[in-house]
């Protein structure tokens, strides 16, 4: 009996054997005939499909490059923001630098003009690949590297200012001598994570970063520090750019004009406060200046609206400062810097801003730095005596001279 019951249990091992051999065998050719028809059916797809390969799109790139850069200045101006000269010496310079070199299939021009096209319009990587003909990749790849290359020439971008001198016939400046221009800090919107957006928050309600600038009489940026929460004051983020290594850098016996949101300290002049000051207090009908401190707010408004003519133009050139973008924020606050930057160049290169009519309707290499020894420049920003008795009078002076004009006419 023992040997029939372990044969019985040795055939019904062997059966099962058999069972799982067939089974696997069976769920092999299943396996087999289903990847034969997947091929088939792609086989079919990809016979429907026009092949469409780099060589095929290589001509429509170039009519499109040729609309952008090499039919009038018009089209150059509306879709890159500058003149096709302005932009040819960009590339020049990109080129001779050797800071961005030509691919095999990317020339400079296209580069620059797909990183140029996503500052003035503020176009997504979906957009931009689809106009210039090219993958998501290769957009996000190059306008990472224009961006790196803009801001490595940002010594040469960033104009050193000059003093007023005496023989100023400005009329707005001519009264403020050893001035270097005016200072201010603007607000622009950026996208942050959820547990950062307290921090960035202004006092508008807005997800914004504080970005302090300065500028010449001539609308040109001399330094920009972006990066700063939304809701860090004025003065804060001066009080860090005046004592950062290689920051803001303000010699002695000069200035820049600032508003009340900075103390009148050393290098840095502000307005009386309490008194009128804003230029539409100061519009066709108001009353004339009736003493010095009203007479100095008047000139001093008129000549630090510089600033904000220059933020405004720059936010109509770039509109990606019109809005947060989707970028990650160190990429953002990069991108902040380069507006900066070429906005300067474009000030420089193009004899004629076509903005500066939009606006008036509207109502440097820093090796020359180490010169001087740290003691030669401006660094605090709390509020002295002897600064406002330099306040005070340049207002005596500013006064005196309009009433020797006033007897002299008459």
């Amino acid at each position: 009996m023992d040997r029939f019951a372990k044969l019985d249990k040795y055939l019904m091992v062997l059966i099962e054997d058999i069972m799982r051999k067939q089974q696997v065998a069976r769920i092999s050719i299943l396996g087999h005939i289903i990847r034969r028809l997947n091929k088939r059916r792609k086989r079919r797809r990809l016979q429907n499909v026009l092949r469409y390969s780099i060589l095929d799109r290589m001509p429509a790139q170039i009519r499109h490059m040729n609309r952008l850069v090499r039919v009038s200045d018009t089209d150059c101006l509306v879709n890159l923001r500058m003149d096709r000269n302005a932009f040819g010496r960009l590339c020049g310079i990109f080129r001779q630098l050797g800071i961005i070199r030509d691919k095999r299939f990317l020339c400079i021009e296209e580069q620059v003009a797909i990183f140029l096209g996503v500052l003035a319009h503020h176009k997504k990587n979906r957009i931009v690949r689809f106009n210039f003909l090219r993958s998501g990749h290769t957009v996000s790849k190059y306008v990472h590297e224009v961006m790196a290359a803009v801001i490595k020439l940002h010594n040469k971008f960033l104009v050193k200012p000059e003093p007023i001198n005496a023989g100023c016939v400005d009329w707005r400046w001519k009264h403020f001598q050893g001035c270097l221009g005016a200072l201010d800090g603007t607000f622009i919107n950026v996208l942050v994570r959820g547990e950062h957006k307290p921090k960035f928050r202004n006092r508008k309600g807005q997800i914004t970063t504080n970005t302090l600038a300065a500028c010449d009489r001539h609308m040109r940026f001399t330094y920009v520090l972006p990066g700063w929460e939304g809701s860090a004051g004025d003065a804060r983020v001066l009080r860090n750019a005046i004592t950062r290594p290689n920051g803001f850098r303000v010699p002695i016996g000069n200035y820049y004009l600032c508003d009340n949101c900075y103390a009148n300290s050393l290098g840095f002049l502000t307005p009386y406060r309490g008194v009128r000051y804003h230029l539409k207090e100061w519009g066709p009908d108001a009353i004339r200046p009736q003493n010095p401190i009203e007479l100095y707010n008047m000139r001093h408004t008129k000549a630090r609206n510089v600033i904000e003519r220059a933020f405004a133009v720059l936010k109509m050139r770039w509109g990606i400062l019109r809005s947060a973008s989707f970028y990650p924020i160190k990429v953002q606050v990069r991108l902040i810097m380069c507006c900066f930057l070429l906005h300067n160049y474009v000030r420089g290169e193009m004899a004629v801003d076509p903005l500066d009519d939009l606006i008036n309707t509207w109502t440097g290499d820093g090796s020359a730095a180490d010169e001087l020894n740290a003691n030669d420049y401006v660094d605090g920003i709390e509020a002295t005596t002897d600064w406002n008795r330099f306040r005070d009078d340049l207002a005596q002076k500013m006064w005196t001279e309009v009433w020797i004009n006033v007897d002299l006419n008459n």
